[in-house]
C-alpha cells in the first residue's frame, strides 16, 4: 500500500470517528481512539516495507575472501558475480594512512573537516544569530583489501575498487576538538564596528581503520584467475560499505522491524481499548435508561 493511498484511508477513517465521537458526546475519547488507529495502521505499513527490505537483503549471497568465493567465481560465467555482500578484515594494499591527530592509529581512508564558528548581530531580532564558514573537508585514501578474520597474512584478498564512491557508514570518528575563540579588546572593538564575532574552530578526523570489520555489497569479479575485486554494480543498483559485520547489519534490520512491529501491537490495543471502554459505558447508559 502506498503512504499517500494510506493517508487517505486513515483520513476517512478518521471521519468516521469524528461522527461517532458526535454521536457519543465523548469528542477527546474518541479522537484518540482514532488517532489511535490511524497510527496502528501507519507503523504497520512501516513495519511491512521494512520486513520486505529484510527479506531482500537476506536472498543476497553473502561471502568471505576465502577459497570457497574463489571457487564460486571460477565456476561462474564470466567469472562475474552481480550483486553479493562481501565481509572481511581491512587490509591496506601498501602503506596505511597515519592519522594527523591520533598517534599508532592507521587507515586506508581518511576525511578531515575544519569549520568556523561564528556569530553575527541581527538588528531585525536584536540578538547574535550562528552560523559557520570556511568549512574545508579534505579526503584522503589507499588502495585496500578485506581479507578474512584472523588471517592478516594471505594470499586470498578482495580489492576493494573505488570505495569513495559507495555509499554507507564506513568512516569512524577519532577525533574531535572545538577551539574557542579568544576574546580580546581588539576583537571586541572589531565586533562592534563589523557586527561579526569569531566564536570556535571544529577539528575532526574520520578514519576507515586497518584491521576494522566491513561488509561490502557489490558487484564481485575474477581478474587473472586469482585476484578478487569489490566494484560498483552496472545493474544500477547501490554499491555499499558497512563498517560492521554482516549478521550485524541485519540484526539492525530485524530491530528496526521489531520496533514497528511493537509500535502497531501498542497503538492498536490502546485503541481498542478505549473503544471498548466507551461501549461498555455506552452499554452502561442505555440499561440505566431503561430502568
Amino acid at each position: 500500500m502506498h503512504l499517500g493511498r494510506l493517508g487517505k484511508s486513515c483520513i476517512v477513517s478518521f471521519k468516521g470517528y469524528v461522527w461517532f465521537c458526535h454521536r457519543m458526546g465523548d469528542s477527546l475519547v474518541c479522537v484518540g481512539i482514532g488517532s489511535s488507529f490511524a497510527f496502528a495502521g501507519l507503523f504497520y505499513h512501516l513495519y511491512q516495507e521494512k520486513k520486505k527490505e529484510l527479506n531482500k537483503l537476506k536472498e543476497i549471497p553473502v561471502f568471505k575472501p576465502d577459497q570457497h568465493l574463489l571457487k564460486v567465481l571460477k565456476a561462474c560465467p564470466h567469472q562475474r558475480l552481480q550483486y553479493v555482500a562481501v565481509e572481511g578484515v581491512v587490509q591496506a594494499d601498501g602503506e596505511p594512512l597515519a592519522s594527523q591527530f591520533v598517534p599508532r592509529c592507521f587507515g586506508v581512508i581518511q576525511r578531515t573537516t575544519v569549520e568556523e564558528h561564528w556569530q553575527y548581530w541581527s538588528s531585525f531580532t536584536e540578538t547574535w544569530n550562528s552560523r559557520k564558514k570556511n568549512s574545508k573537508e579534505t579526503s584522503n585514501s589507499v588502495p585496500f583489501s578485506l581479507v578474512s578474520p584472523g588471517a592478516y597474512i594471505s594470499d586470498l584478498y578482495v580489492k576493494v575498487q573505488n570505495p569513495l564512491e559507495a555509499s554507507g557508514c564506513y568512516l569512524e570518528r577519532v577525533y574531535h576538538r572545538l577551539r574557542h575563540a579568544e576574546q580580546g579588546l581588539v576583537n571586541v572593538v572589531l565586533q562592534g564596528v563589523s557586527g561579526e564575532k569569531p566564536v570556535a574552530m571544529e577539528e575532526s578526523e574520520q578514519l576507515l581503520q586497518v584491521g576494522s570489520t566491513l561488509t561490502g555489497f557489490g558487484e564481485v569479479v575474477l581478474e587473472g584467475g586469482q585476484v578478487m575485486r569489490l566494484q560498483a554494480p552496472k545493474d544500477g543498483r547501490k554499491y555499499i560499505l558497512m563498517l560492521t559485520s554482516y549478521k550485524s547489519f541485519i540484526d539492525r534490520h530485524e530491530s528496526s522491524a521489531t520496533m514497528w512491529k511493537g509500535l502497531t501491537a501498542l497503538t492498536g490495543i490502546t485503541g481498542s481499548a478505549l473503544l471498548a471502554g466507551i461501549i461498555y459505558n455506552l452499554v452502561g447508559k442505555q440499561d440505566d435508561t431503561s430502568k
